[in-house]
This record gives C-alpha cells, sequence and structure tokens, in this order.
C-alpha cells in the first residue's frame, strides 16, 4: 500500500515536514540516511527554544515527540533512485527497499566541500564554521579568522568585525580592489596575504607558508555545496545556481517545478541554519498535504 507522503531526509526540515502531516492524520515514511549537516557540531544556536541544544538531541526530541503520531513512521535508509510512475505514483528505491507515495518531499540537504587546508576537516564545526550568526557569539569577541575560498569571502569578513577583531586570510583565493580593501579597512578588518601552510593545536590557530603562527578564536570559511543524493536530478526538478552551489528551486509553498514533489531545509535554499529549515518543512508539509486534498 503506497504512503500519502514519502519524506526524503530525517533531519530539522524532514522531521518538521513530517509533524505537519502526521497533525493531518495522514500515512508518512521518512527515509532517513543520518547525516545531517550540522552533525559534527557540539550544540546548535539561533533555533528559538533549542539555542545551545546539542544537534543529536534535539532531533532525539523531535524523534520521540513524532513517535506519538501512529501515522508517521521513520525508516534508516538511503534513497538511492526516484521516479514517478505513469500513474502519477511516487517509487523510491532505498537501501531497506522500494516504497511508493503520492507525493514526495525532498528534505536531504547539502553537501560540504571543505577547503583542502591540513587540520580544517577535523575541525569543522567545532573551530572551523560558516555561519556566524550560529556560532561566532560563543567566541566571545576573541580574534576571528576568515579563510578566503573566493570573492563571496568579502562579505563573510565585513560582518564578523561585529563578533570580534577579524583578519581576512585571502590564501590566494581573489584580490579584493581598492574599494574593497577601503572597505575591510574602514570595518577594522586585516587583510593576511601570505597563504595559509594548516592549523595546529587543539583549537583554531592557523600556521602561515612564512613559519608566522596567528592564534585565533575561531575560523569562518564558505564551503562550496552541492545537492546530496541523485533523486533531485533523477526527478528532473528544476535547480538554481547559487554563488556557493546548486539548489532545488522552489516557490513560496515548497513546490518544485515537478508536481507533486516538494523541497525544504538546506537543499531548496541558499541560506542555511535550523530554524530556517524547520520552518520551511513546516511549509513543505502543510503544501504537501493541502496537494492532496485540493488536486490540480
Amino acid at each position: 500500500m503506497p504512503y500519502d507522503i514519502l519524506i526524503i531526509g530525517g533531519s530539522y526540515a524532514g522531521l518538521s515536514a513530517a509533524l505537519q502531516l502526521g497533525r493531518a492524520r495522514r500515512r508518512v515514511l521518512v527515509i532517513d540516511a543520518g547525516q545531517r549537516r550540522n552533525r559534527f557540531a557540539h550544540a546548535s544556536h539561533g533555533f528559538l527554544g533549542q539555542d545551545g541544544v546539542a544537534p543529536a538531541d534535539i532531533i532525539a526530541t523531535a524523534r520521540a515527540q513524532l513517535a506519538r503520531y501512529a501515522t508517521v513512521e521513520i525508516r534508516e535508509a538511503a534513497a538511492i533512485a526516484a521516479a514517478r510512475t505513469e500513474d502519477g505514483v511516487f517509487r523510491v528505491e532505498a537501501t531497506a527497499g522500494p516504497v511508493s507515495g503520492a507525493r514526495l518531499i525532498l528534505a536531504s540537504g547539502v553537501t560540504d566541500t571543505l577547503p583542502e587546508v591540513p587540520g580544517l576537516a577535523e575541525r569543522w564545526g567545532k573551530h572551523v564554521f560558516h555561519c556566524p550568526y550560529c556560532h561566532g557569539y560563543e567566541l566571545n569577541q576573541g580574534p576571528i579568522g576568515v579563510l578566503a575560498t573566493g570573492p563571496m569571502s568579502l562579505h563573510h569578513a565585513q560582518m564578523l568585525p561585529d563578533w570580534g577583531p577579524t583578519t581576512l586570510f585571502l590564501n590566494g583565493a581573489f584580490e579584493p580592489d581598492a574599494d574593497q580593501l577601503a572597505d575591510l579597512e574602514r570595518r577594522g578588518v586585516t587583510v593576511e596575504r601570505i597563504p595559509v601552510a594548516g592549523f595546529f593545536g587543539k583549537a583554531a590557530d592557523i600556521r602561515l607558508a612564512d613559519g608566522r603562527t596567528v592564534p585565533l578564536a575561531g575560523v569562518f570559511t564558505l564551503a562550496p555545496t552541492r545537492i546530496t543524493g541523485p533523486l533531485a536530478a533523477e526527478l528532473g526538478v528544476a535547480i538554481e545556481d547559487g554563488p556557493l552551489g546548486q539548489f532545488v528551486k522552489v516557490d513560496e509553498l515548497q513546490q518544485t517545478s515537478v508536481p507533486g514533489v516538494f523541497a525544504c531545509g538546506d537543499v531548496s535554499r541558499m541560506m542555511a541554519s535550523v530554524a530556517l529549515a524547520v520552518a520551511s518543512g513546516a511549509m513543505a508539509g502543510v503544501a504537501a498535504h493541502r496537494s492532496l486534498l485540493f488536486p490540480t
């Protein structure tokens, strides 16, 4: 028997969508590969009511609440293929077996492609971050680094002095023009052109190619992203190009270009946070339910 809704991804957006649908007493299956984007972070910030809570604890609480809804099922598996049949039903091949549903919500997120700097990967989410709103306050106005990955890093460097004294490590990624340098100076940003050799120590301290070391409370960098998994491409949904990578194009109701397919969370937007993911998931759940009631 097909499900009413299949949700691909059981992180914040996917579970938020499932909550709306469970409360509408719809039969829902969440397929979750367990690869939350912020799984490396000790704590999540900026989500009202859950500020400072560990990501795994937020998910555990959400799952416990969803367990009260008998029509919602969560299955630990990876979705590996998807297609729409001639009669309009969506069929998903997963590592736990095939399933089908009348509607499909993509909440599979995106994957960060980290800069290849020695020591960065093991510090990701702990001492090296992408979002100052999520992690800047906890640096307690200590010295902050911005590791450039391209021209968009200028925006990062212009923002971060609100959280602490900032150094922009160009690392050969781009060269600010005269106006940009003047604005960085106005913001009090130090510009460092010597390449970064790597991170050292237990925190975010940087060693430069000339042997100097720069002690830092934390480092921010903009990592390019890619859509996680093959389903968006297989379903043929419209894709948009953002400054850091592609994402699924949706309307104000989180509907994609393919009827019956919705998308929410990081896979559907340029700006990422837990709060925004939960909001878009709630909208996707409500809109998917309404599409069952009022098909066009």
